[in-house]
C-alpha cells in the first residue's frame, strides 16, 4: 500500500516587499504494524516479548530529526479506563505540534513486566490518529532494561518501526553505581553483567531517569537526546508534556492542515 501524503506549509514568511518564503515538508500519516494479538495468556505473553526481542535494532538510525514525540499513559480510574496520549513536538524548538490521545477500558491484568500488553493498545491506539509521522520518540517506560529485555518502549518501537527510546521514573531491573549530582551525569545499568541501559541525572538535585534503547538506536545515542530535550524539569519535554495530555491538563490540537493565508 502506498501511503498517503500530504504537503503541510506552517512556516510562512515575508523576506521583501515581493517575496514571500514557504518551507514546506512532507507528512505521512503513521502506520501501525501487526505483530500480534493483545488478547493472550501470561505465558504467551512472555513468549512474545522472548521472540519479538530478537528484532530490535539497538543501532541507531536517528541523524536530524525534526519532529519528536512523547508517549505517556495515565492510571486506570475507578472504572477502569485509561487515557494514551501522544504528543508531537517541532524539535529543536519544541513548539507543538500535535496532541493526540485514546480513551479506553484497560484489560490485561497489572503484571510487572508486562505491562507493554497493558498500555500498548491505547497508546498505538493514539498514534494512530497522528498527522505526522515523527523521527524519534521517547516512552515512559522501559525499553531494552527490562528482564526479557523488551520492554513497552521496544514494543511500541517494533509496532511503529520507528527510533524509540525508553525513559523511565524506575528501574524494573538491574543496578548502578553512584552518579554525580550535576545534570548529565550518568551511570551504567547492569542486568547480571549485561549492560541493559543507564542512570541519568537530568536536573542538579533530583533523583535520576533511567533510559534504555526502544529501537533503532544505540545507548549513547538515547542519552544524548534525552538531554537534548530536558528544559529544566527531571522528565524530558516530551514525555513531561505527554504526562500532562494523559492526565487531561494539555489539550492542544494543532490543526493537521497548513495554511498559506488566513
Amino acid at each position: 500500500m502506498i501511503p498517503r501524503v500530504r504537503i503541510h506549509a506552517p512556516y510562512i514568511s515575508v523576506t521583501s516587499k515581493f517575496v514571500i518564503k514557504v518551507e514546506c515538508f512532507i507528512i505521512q500519516d503513521m502506520r501501525v504494524h501487526t505483530l500480534h494479538e493483545w488478547e493472550v495468556s501470561i505465558a504467551r505473553a512472555r513468549e512474545i516479548q522472548l521472540s519479538l526481542a530478537k528484532r530490535v535494532v539497538t543501532e541507531s538510525e536517528v541523524t536530524n530529526p525534526c519532529l519528536v514525540v512523547g508517549i505517556d499513559i495515565s492510571s486506570p480510574d475507578a472504572q477502569g479506563v485509561a487515557r494514551g496520549a501522544v504528543v508531537v513536538l517541532r524539535y529543536p524548538e519544541f513548539s507543538i505540534v500535535e496532541v493526540k490521545v485514546a480513551e479506553g477500558k484497560i484489560t490485561f491484568p497489572y503484571i510487572p513486566g508486562l505491562l507493554s500488553f497493558r498500555e500498548s493498545p491505547l497508546i498505538l491506539a493514539a498514534c494512530e490518529k497522528l498527522c505526522n509521522v515523527p523521527d524519534l520518540i521517547l516512552i515512559d517506560g522501559q525499553g531494552i532494561a527490562h528482564p526479557r529485555r523488551f520492554g513497552l518502549a521496544s514494543h511500541v518501537g517494533l509496532f511503529l518501526d520507528l527510533p524509540t527510546i525508553g525513559c523511565a521514573k524506575s528501574i524494573l531491573c538491574g543496578r548502578h553505581q553512584p552518579l554525580g549530582e550535576e545534570a548529565g551525569s550518568h551511570a551504567e545499568l547492569l542486568d547480571k553483567g549485561e549492560l541493559i541501559g543507564a542512570a541519568l541525572r537530568t536536573k542538579s538535585g533530583v533523583r535520576p531517569v533511567y533510559v534504555s534503547v526502544g529501537h533503532k538506536i544505540d545507548l549513547t545515542s538515547a542519552l544524548q537526546w534525552v538531554i537534548k530535550c530536558c528544559r529544566g524539569y527531571r522528565l524530558p519535554e516530551p514525555t513531561r508534556l505527554a504526562h500532562l495530555a494523559a492526565g487531561g491538563m494539555l489539550t492542544s490540537e494543532p490543526s493537521c492542515q497548513g495554511k498559506l493565508f488566513n
